[in-house]
């Protein structure tokens, strides 16, 4: 888990591409660490663990309820590597989590200045607003809507 995470260069819609929305999403997110609130930060140069929303490359933030690390018995938290498609029982708790983040606006100035790629860095915070590690996903991509 980390404090901060920053991308290689993500593909902005090309020019020209109109697009009614664009979204930011994250796959597996861990939430079994303390809750947190993740700030994103589009064509992040000069985003240092200080940024906060008044930066220009701010895109926004989602907030991840965490739990707090496991307290049940051995195996407990324990998340089934496979699982029966006719098992009706709710997920695991502790399965990653998506989250999406719709950052329609920030890409459009990006692209009014005409930006190809940019980096998104992901700066988490903790109660008390300190940068904390407890960042931790699979994968990152960028979806634009027609």
């Amino acid at each position: 888990m980390v404090e901060r995470f920053t991308s290689a260069p993500i593909e902005l819609p090309p020019p020209g591409h109109s697009f009614a929305r664009a979204d930011l999403i994250f796959y597996g997110l861990d939430h079994s660490s303390a809750s947190f609130e993740a700030q994103v930060f589009l064509d992040s140069r000069g985003v240092d663990r200080n940024a906060d929303a008044g930066h220009r490359a701010y895109a926004g933030a989602f907030f991840i309820f965490g739990h707090g690390g496991c307290f049940g018995d051995i195996g407990h938290c324990d998340v089934p590597a496979e699982r029966d498609p006719f098992d009706l029982r709710p997920p695991h708790q502790l399965e990653p989590a998506v989250r999406i983040l719709t950052v329609t606006d920030s890409v459009r100035r990006l692209r009014e200045r005409d930006v190809e790629a940019a980096k998104v860095t992901v700066i988490a915070r903790t109660a008390g607003r300190e940068a904390a590690d407890v960042l931790a996903f699979d994968k990152i991509r960028l979806a634009a809507y027609a």
